[in-house]
This record gives structure tokens, sequence and C-alpha cells, in this order.
């Protein structure tokens, strides 16, 4: 998700904003000298090398509650002293010691939110279930607290004299109280706090429940005769799934993206290929213990009584207040405006498609679950182009050493792999990455690229600890989590070229941490705008199909020979293919989140709302929406992208247009090029406005034309 993911977390926002930060979650050491209250992994100041790592060896899920209790006590006497502080409200005594709470909590956060993500396990659920409520009422406590709010406000008359990085994190604040409902009557407040614990118990379920249908639900194949057409690595990785769950004779498709996805592209047997979509695309409503159709109306209706509890129409216009695209109406504009060419070249693919079944003599129509076996087939016919064939040269192992040959050429910084700190699971590695030019040290980076059992479905970046320099000279620590099959030991794992693209863009995301060269931790690394900050992990995604990468390390797995430049030639004529499917699959998603949050206090039927609404909008019959609502994780398993799954198109707007200022000046290398993207997007965290932002890398506003032209959409 991409991911996620992929979100702001300033510590005192509003719940809706707070937790989302569990794809990003911060945690950050001090120079400050801080109270000891026990000898506790969880909460007390990191120790080690390289500013500090997390303890991930020492940590047990039992003290997950009781260290939660002793971090937000310390951070609410911090919170205390501030507002007990006879002094006069300036921006040092308010903001700044603001910024200096909570640290405790942070990397409490940081750990527990790896655990959530990557180790759920029923005990595990057991304690989400409590502490994610606590975390809303404490948040909530802070945001309504009168005292604080007052002397955010009163530093209005005096932001003149303020640094710009001092006044937007001014702003930040000011904003988040805001829009949180700090200038709501008691009453009002009260009700609110009650609106976000009940959500963070709603999220946590839905979140659980998508979890477990995608761990207890699996397809089993038990004759060999039905594995045709699936490659010899994902045969291998069938059977391991097979091996985990003791089917022994047995193949195992999980019912994840990662294994789906490549199955229906690749699995000859039409039944098959229809039962593992099925079993997909039910994810959340299956009408069981795990189905999420009932929680979802309850999560829309209270945040439609939020929404009108802190003044605004409806949910969707409280989530776009402080969002580049402002309003609902504008984005949902955007998504309109691409929705009609995106239709009409699906039916373009459909019938491609179609003729191709015809003539081979395939005697069937074309269904939702046809659509990635036959697109293949049209893409081997039209283009020559045979996925199986690219897949060949495309292991993981060489890729990441891509990523890092980019991330030198881009932004000087060098990665070393390094086993003297703690991983939370064996899969895990860790990078030192240090500027190339002078050797300091600039963060950390984690990688976690394997399925496994209890970890969430999906790409996504996470930050453990924010760059910053209040409070010395703080280097971050990122990681990026995917979810790759693994096959036979010591075998090459293959992905496909979507594969590829979204570990470049998750590498994007860690990336925008790692460049970060901010003072405060709120305004560092990825913490703008969640509608502008994809745009950072869109466009590295363009770097893997340059030459510099695909020649150098795309080499085939068995011989080692670099892809053939008519290999090449191939993907370039193709890159435009199936962008009808991709963008009609997206786009239904984010007009349905749209939609359904715009609906206000309306009554909402989830299953009979996504269909009635598809069929206002003429969604082709043969494709279903990338994320069907009972399993839409983005917009119900927390309140990060909600009304607000439009962000991808937004930031590829953004992304395509900034790609044309490479493109022009003559290569994706151009030094001058490249320069202004990390001084005025990778470095400079949430400090500016993203518009400005843009526009001083860009020199001018963005179009959506590049979009339109890289997408192969005929506009007239």
């Amino acid at each position: 998700m991409a991911i996620q993911s992929r979100i702001l977390f300033l510590l005192l926002l509003i719940s809706a904003i707070y937790s989302s930060c569990k794809s990003k979650t911060n945690s950050m050491n001090s120079d400050k000298k801080e109270p000891t209250m026990s000898t506790n992994p969880l909460i007390d100041p990191w120790s080690g090398p390289y500013n500090g790592v997390p303890p991930f060896d020492k940590i047990k899920i039992e003290d997950f509650i009781p260290s939660l209790e002793m971090a937000m006590n310390q951070k609410r006497e911090e919170i205390n002293a501030i507002t007990a502080n006879p002094e006069k409200p300036n921006f040092k005594n308010t903001i700044e010691a603001l910024e200096k709470t909570g640290l405790a909590l942070k990397r409490f956060q940081g750990v527990y939110y790896v655990w959530t993500s990557n180790m759920a396990t029923p005990a595990l659920d057991s304690i989400q279930a409590t502490v994610e409520p606590r975390f809303a009422s404490f948040n909530d406590s802070i945001i309504q607290n009168s005292q604080l709010f007052a002397r955010i406000e009163a530093i209005q008359n005096d932001t003149a004299s303020l640094t710009a990085e001092e006044k937007r994190l001014w702003w930040r604040y000011h904003t988040t109280f805001v829009l949180a409902g700090a200038k709501m009557d008691a009453k009002s407040k009260e009700r609110v706090a009650a609106i976000n614990q009940q959500l963070a118990s709603l999220f946590t379920k839905f979140s659980q429940n998508q979890l477990k249908d995608e761990g207890e639900k699996y397809l089993e194949i038990k004759d060999a005769k039905d594995l045709d057409g699936l490659s010899e690595s994902m045969i291998a990785a069938a059977a391991e799934s097979a091996k985990s769950k003791n089917k022994v004779g047995s193949w195992v498709i999980n019912n994840t993206r990662s294994a789906i996805e490549p199955f229906l592209t690749n699995c000859k047997n039409r039944s098959l290929r229809e039962k593992a979509w099925r079993m997909f695309i039910n994810r959340g409503d299956n009408g069981d213990a795990n189905d999420n159709n009932a929680i979802i109306p309850q999560i829309l209706a209270l945040r439609a009584e939020r929404a009108k509890l802190l003044g605004f129409e409806t949910h969707a216009h409280l989530r776009l207040a402080d969002k580049m695209a402002q309003t609902p109406e504008k984005a949902l504009s955007l998504l309109e405006s691409v929705w009609p060419f995106a239709i009409v070249r699906v039916k373009e693919e459909v019938t491609d498609m179609q003729k191709l079944a015809d003539k081979t003599g395939d005697k069937i129509k074309i269904e939702a679950w046809d659509y990635r076996y036959y697109a293949e087939k049209v893409r081997k016919d039209k283009y020559d182009l045979d996925e199986s064939e690219v897949k060949q040269y495309l292991e993981l192992e060489n890729l990441r050493e891509g990523m890092f040959f980019m991330a030198s050429e881009l932004f000087n910084m060098k990665f070393t792999q390094i086993k003297d700190v703690p991983v939370f699971h064996p899969d895990v590695r860790v990078y030192r990455v240090n500027d190339i030019k002078s050797d300091k040290l600039i963060g950390l980076w984690y990688f976690d690229p394997y399925a496994r059992q209890g970890k969430r479905s999906g790409a996504w970046m996470t930050a453990y600890r924010e760059q910053e320099k209040l409070n010395g000279d703080i280097t971050t620590i990122v990681s990026n989590n995917c979810n790759f099959l693994r096959g036979k030991e010591n075998e090459p794992i293959l992905i496909s070229w979507e594969d590829a693209e979204t570990l470049f863009h998750e590498f994007g995301h860690a990336l925008h941490g790692l460049c970060s060269n901010v003072k405060y931790p709120s305004l560092s690394g990825t913490n703008v705008a969640t509608d502008y900050v994809e745009f950072p992990s869109q466009i590295l995604e363009r770097w893997l199909s340059t030459k510099e990468i695909l020649q150098k390390y795309a080499l085939h797995y068995k011989t080692k020979e670099p892809m053939p430049q008519s290999l090449l030639d191939k993907i370039k004529n193709a890159s435009k293919f199936n962008q009808g499917f991709a963008t009609v699959e997206y786009l239904a998603s984010a007009l349905i989140d749209m939609k359904l949050h715009l609906a206000g206090a309306q009554k909402i039927d989830a299953d009979k709302f996504e269909r009635e609404t598809l069929l206002a909008l003429k969604m082709p019959k043969e494709m279903v929406m990338r994320h069907r609502t009972p399993q839409f994780g983005h917009i119900f398993a927390d309140d990060g992208y909600s009304a607000g799954y439009y962000s991808y198109l937004w930031s590829e707007v953004l992304s395509a247009d900034a790609w044309e200022a490479f493109t022009e000046a003559g290569g994706a290398y151009d030094k001058t090029v490249g320069k202004r993207l990390y001084d005025y997007v990778f470095s400079v965290g949430g400090t500016m406005d993203e518009s400005t932002a843009y526009s001083l890398f860009r020199g001018k506003e963005p179009t959506k034309n590049a979009l339109m032209k890289a997408r192969g959409f005929k506009v007239e």
C-alpha cells in the first residue's frame, strides 16, 4: 500500500490522525535527562550505537499495557508542567516544550506497532483491543486541555518573529487542535472523546477480522495437474505454504494479494481461478465471525456525528480541511475527470481479451477471474512480452542493490548491512546509511521482505524514530516491510514487475524519511499531507525502468546475464498496457471511499452501497474494486486514509508531472533536477506548504496532462 500507506503522526493529533500512526510510528532519542521509571525496554531511552536502537530482543508483549500506563503518566506530568508555567506563553515554552514531551510514549509506540503489524497473535489481539481505546482517550485528554490550547492560541499574534519552520510548526499544532475540537463546549468535547474511543475499538476489530480471513482461509491444491501454468518459484512457494500448514502432499495458495494475483495471472484451471478470486474478494464478507459488514456502518455513523460536532458538513470535509485538495468536491472532481477515459480503455482491453479467447477456442465469456489471465495472453500476443520471462530477471536481492544504486545517484547515500543491532524477527536485515561524501551517519534502514503468519498483507514503510535536531542531531530509523513469498531454501526469490514497482515505491517512502533535514520531529520526513506523501514514493517507482537499473541489476537468475535490449524494448513498448484495468480498479475504491464519507448521517448498508454506487458509475462487470468495502483497511482499519484514498491519484498527478522535469532535462539522473528534488521535496518534510514546495521544485503548477499521457488515455 503501498502503501500503505505510506502517514502523518504528530504526537498531539486528533484521534483520527493519531490512529493512522499504525503504519507511520515515531520514536526518538533525546539528550534531555529523563526520569527513570523502571528498567523497561519498551519505554526507557534506547541504548547502543547509531544514536540508540530499538531493543527488539528484550520485548515481552505482557509488558505492553503496564508500560503504556507509565509512558502516558510521564507525558501527563510533562503537559501539566507546560500549562502550569507562569510565564507568558511563547514559542519556546509552549510549542517547543510540546515537541519535547512524550519521549517514552513515542518509544513505546515505535515498538508496539511493529508487533501489531508484523507478529499478530491471539494474545496480542486481546492486548490491542485494550490499548487502542486507551490511546484514543489519552490523546483526547490532551487535545481537549483548554489551558494548553489557550497557550497555543495566545502565540498567534507573535508568529511574525518566528522562523519559517517555527511558523509551520505552530500552524500544525493550532490546526490540529482546532480540527480536533479544541474550541468546542465541554459537552461536545465529552461526546467526541467517547466517539474516538468507540472508533479505536472498531478499527481494531476490523483489522483483526481482515488479518484472520487472510490467515485462516486459503486454497488447497491436491492434484499436481492443477498447477499447470504456474512457475517453478510459485509452485515452490505454494509447497512451502502447505508445509507450514501441515498439508502434506498438497500446495497452498494463501489468501493474500502477493499470492493470489500471480495465481490469477498464470493458473490455467479456470474453476480454480474463480475459487481463488472469490476467496480473495470476499475477505471480511463471508457472514462468519470475521465479517466486517456490521462494523462499517458503525464507523461511518460515528465519523459523521463527530464531523457535525466539529462544525463540518461531513467527515470528508473534515478530513480534507488541511490537505492539498482542501475540499472533497475538488478531490472528487479529479477522480471523476479520469474515470470516463479509464472506462473506455477497459472496454478496449476486454474486447482484445475476448477476441483472443474466441480465437483460441476457449468458449468462455471474460469474467473478473479471467481478467489477469487473459490480459497476460494479450500482452504476449500484442507485445511479445511474457511476464514469466521478465520475472526471471527480477530477483529480489538484485533489485534491492538497484535501489541502493538509485539512492547513491540521487541522494549520495551508501547502504551497508550491519549485524550489531537486535531485530524483531530473523527475516529482518538492517543497513547503516551514510553520506557518500562525508561518511556521516544518516540513519538505519530495516528490511523485512517475507510473508508469514501474523503479518498484515501488503507493503509499507515505518519510521521507528524521526530525524530531528531539537534534542541533538538525531538520525532516523526507518523500515520497509513486504510480503514476498519464499520458495525453497537458498533459492532466489523472483518477483513480478508490479511487485518490483511496489518495492521501489515503498523504498521511496523510506528515502523520504532518510533525506529529512529539519529541526522539529513533528515536521520530519513523511509528516506531510496525505495527498502529498505518496508523491515522493510514486516518482521513485519510475527509476525501476531506467536502463541504468535494468542493465546492471535486472540479471537472469540462472545465467546472471543482464536483461537483453530486445526485452527492455518490449517492456517500454508495453508500458501503457492494461492501464485501464489498473486505473479503474483503483478509482472504483477511491470513489466509493469518498462517496461513503460524503453520505453524512445516511444509514449505510455497505454491500448495498458498494453495489448500487458501482452500478451508477457503470463499473465494468469484468472487474472489482481493488479494495472491496469489507476489506478496505486503508479507510476502516484507522482514520489515516478515510476520505483520502483519492490521495494516490492526486500524488500521481504530481509524480507524472515531476518526472517530466527529468525527461526534459535529459535523463533520470540529471544532477540539477535531482538536487531540486532533494532540496524542495525529500529533505524539507512538512516545514513548508506542500503546494509551495512543489512549485519551487518544478517551477510551475502541476497539471494532469502528464498523467493521462503516461497511462495512454486518449484525451481530445
